[in-house]
């Protein structure tokens, strides 16, 4: 095996930060809790991020699975090169899409109606689980976080639970934010932030593709 002796602390971090990555693109959950956000109020939209960070925690534990039978493969260190290098390649694409997405397709009539909290969840929740390409997003970050880590058992599991957290963290700052600045948040708004997330994550998968290339650690 050639993993490095993998910590907590690592895996903690890493999860924190694929759960925020993953949760951060403005697609058609988060266009839906920032209009909840601003139409009914900050819990409805955050009620609505919470759903969706279920629905992740899901697809990342699917992915993470998957991943664990394929071990003789991602232990050959060329092997998780090139998943590394493919991962981060993906993460480019992505952040292209993120960054030319145009939110006001996403926009859908705001109900008269505030319904419950729980059903606000749940419809948040749906709309994630319906989209399972998300998955390719997370093969995309586990390989480049080399976040799949076997036989670590109680590691691996903290790093499932900071990615929910992650996801969490990301929908209650937004709710946060959007709350604050609702009387000048619009459609524009949404934009340039999907614009902001795209550079990022566009910039992230380029210092990755130089750090696998260069084989220094993260």
């Amino acid at each position: 095996m050639w993993f490095e002796p993998v910590s907590a602390l690592d895996l903690i971090i890493k999860g924190i930060l694929i759960g925020v990555v993953a949760s951060a693109p403005m697609g058609p959950v988060g266009v839906l809790c920032i209009q909840r956000t601003l139409n009914k109020g900050r819990w409805y939209g955050f009620v609505t991020g919470l759903g969706a960070a279920f629905s992740d925690i899901i697809y990342a534990l699917i992915t993470g699975f998957g991943m664990i039978f394929v071990v003789d493969f991602i232990e050959n260190k060329t092997n998780m090169f090139y998943l590394q290098l493919a991962g981060s390649i993906m993460l480019f694409f992505f952040g292209l899409y993120t960054y030319r997405c145009k939110p006001a397709t996403s926009i859908r009539p705001a109900s008269p109606k505030k319904e419950t909290l729980i059903h606000n969840m749940v419809t948040g929740f749906l709309v994630t689980v319906s989209n399972p390409l998300i998955i390719f997003l997370f093969v995309a970050l586990f390989a480049r976080f080399t976040f799949v880590v076997p036989d670590h058992v109680v590691q691996q599991s903290l790093g499932y639970l900071s990615v929910f957290i992650g996801a969490i963290g990301w929908w209650f700052l937004l709710t946060y934010f959007i709350d604050k600045v609702r009387s000048h948040f619009d459609v524009k708004g949404i934009w340039i932030l999907n614009r902001i997330i795209g550079v990022v994550v566009i910039v992230a998968s380029i210092v990755g593709v130089f750090i696998t290339l260069t084989g220094l650690s993260l």
